[in-house]
């Protein structure tokens, strides 16, 4: 009984220091680019880097704050990002619902398997076709053309993530509010949204996150300061012949804050969204 309480206690810690080992692995990236940007210029360019910063500076947070349009790309980047999340929500509960309940038909299955081929196709491919149709439609650095192409490539998954959730809804409480009187449209309102606000949560941290981190259209598609997003802004402290790393990693920094925040406050809802519908019966 001894040996066997020790060896539970032996496998517990050794548990806890792989996860430790783990988390120390994917959260190094972040804690070295907080690192950088907390170190003066002349300890980034040493040949020895270093882990412990001798004299932390906020020099290169205010630079970016203030001698940069970093806050001008920041309020963009929230602009489209809660714009894209709000359509892709609106058009993936309403394609989710057809998929779940009217799978039967012909013609939305076809609809099913069309949504997943294209969850295959690389934005890379579409970019030229994409960017000569914004040119035609004189949408080029706009914020249409970014919501355009953001709701796109977000719409599909959240479809799916919302199927599978009213996928695990049983039938008879449909039936019984439509006994009530209950239209489709006031079905959808007043009786599934309430119980799936936490799938309805997950999808929309996928999309906002989608078009919060989307680099590659931003940068085609957006030439101006006044309509150029967070990531692509970002790029800019590169340079051709030198690259300010200390302002890099700051605005690195600032721009995954936010992303951090809504992780920590919306984790149990999002954990209970991914796993909806993955049990049945």
């Amino acid at each position: 009984m001894l040996m066997s309480k020790q060896k539970q206690l032996f496998f517990q810690i050794l548990t806890y220091v792989v996860l430790l080992g783990f988390s120390f692995y994917c959260l190094f990236p972040f804690l070295w680019m907080v690192v950088t940007a907390l170190k003066p210029t002349d300890q980034i360019r040493t040949i020895t880097p270093s882990f412990i910063v001798a004299h932390p500076t906020m020099e290169h947070f205010i630079n970016v704050i203030t001698q940069s349009k970093f806050l001008t790309y920041f309020r963009n980047s929230i602009f489209v990002s809660v714009v894209v999340t709000t359509l892709s929500l609106m058009i993936s509960i309403f394609a989710g619902y057809a998929l779940s309940r009217f799978i039967r038909f012909r013609g939305v299955k076809l609809f099913s398997v069309a949504m997943l081929l294209s969850q295959m196709i690389p934005g890379v491919l579409l970019l030229i076709p994409l960017y000569l149709t914004m040119k035609d439609l004189g949408l080029i650095n706009t914020y249409t053309s970014l919501i355009l192409a953001y709701t796109t490539f977000t719409v599909p998954l959240c479809t799916f993530m919302m199927k599978g959730f009213f996928d695990s809804i049983p039938m008879d409480m449909e039936e019984a509010a439509e006994i009530d009187g209950c239209s489709r449209v006031s079905l959808i309102f007043r009786i599934l949204l309430p119980v799936s606000l936490p799938s309805m949560i997950a999808a929309g941290m996928f999309a906002f996150l989608n078009s919060w981190n989307e680099f590659m259209f931003g940068f085609v598609f957006i030439n101006d300061d006044e309509h150029r997003t967070l990531t692509p802004g970002i790029y800019l402290f590169k340079g051709l012949f030198q690259t300010d790393w200390g302002s890099l990693m700051a605005s690195s920094v600032l721009s995954v804050l936010p992303v951090v925040l809504m992780f920590v406050f919306m984790q149990r809802f999002l954990v209970e969204g991914m796993t909806a519908g993955s049990v049945k019966g």
